[in-house]
């Protein structure tokens, strides 16, 4: 029971944050894009969030719209780049089209951008990148049962993959197969 009340009264003894006035918002999002790659949506949520904790002190409401669209103005946020990046990292990880869709829908990105930097063929690749990282299928150590097909399939879908891709790289019947079956598309087009 003392230590719960030693935390509780080293909880009490912080000193509580300044509420924000106009320098101090500005300050906190000059720190916050200058630390992170980020989008305007993001940005305006991480203020947002910063004004409920630490509260308003100046005249007016402040203008969350005005300070985010200086900051695109000045290219330190750019849902374009944004977009593009987080798009290429999720891919390299191994992660479907379905997963960035909503990676980038969460960050506030617009539908027109979203369209711009669809995965197209490199969901391909990256079906292939997260079997082999996760030894599904013909990467995989044991000869697949039913039960374990199914989650493999489960688990390529959970990262945003379609059916007949996490079908295709679970069942192929080698590494060279599931090769081949990633760069078909790229021939294709």
């Amino acid at each position: 029971m003392a230590v719960s009340s030693d935390r509780q009264a080293t909880k009490r003894a912080r000193p509580k944050s300044k509420p924000l006035d106009t320098p101090r918002l500005e300050e906190i999002a000059l720190t916050y894009v200058a630390r992170f790659a980020t989008s305007g949506a993001k940005l305006r949520r991480y203020l947002k969030n910063k004004l409920r904790e630490r509260g308003w002190e100046g005249e007016n409401e402040p203008d969350l719209d005005r300070l985010v669209g200086r900051y695109v103005e000045l290219g330190y946020v750019d849902d374009a780049s944004f977009a593009r990046n987080r798009t290429a990292g999720l891919l390299r990880r191994g992660y479907g089209e379905r997963r960035v869709r909503e990676a980038l829908r969460e960050a506030g990105i617009d539908q027109a951008i979203r369209e711009e930097t669809r995965p197209g063929e490199a969901a391909r690749r990256a079906a292939l990148t997260f079997a082999r990282k996760r030894g599904f299928g013909p990467f995989g150590r044991e000869p697949l049962d039913r039960q374990r097909r199914e989650k493999q399939i489960a688990a390529m879908l959970r990262a945003g993959h379609p059916l007949d891709s996490a079908r295709e790289m679970v069942d192929a019947p080698s590494e060279e197969a599931a090769e081949q079956w990633a760069a078909e598309y790229e021939e294709e087009t």
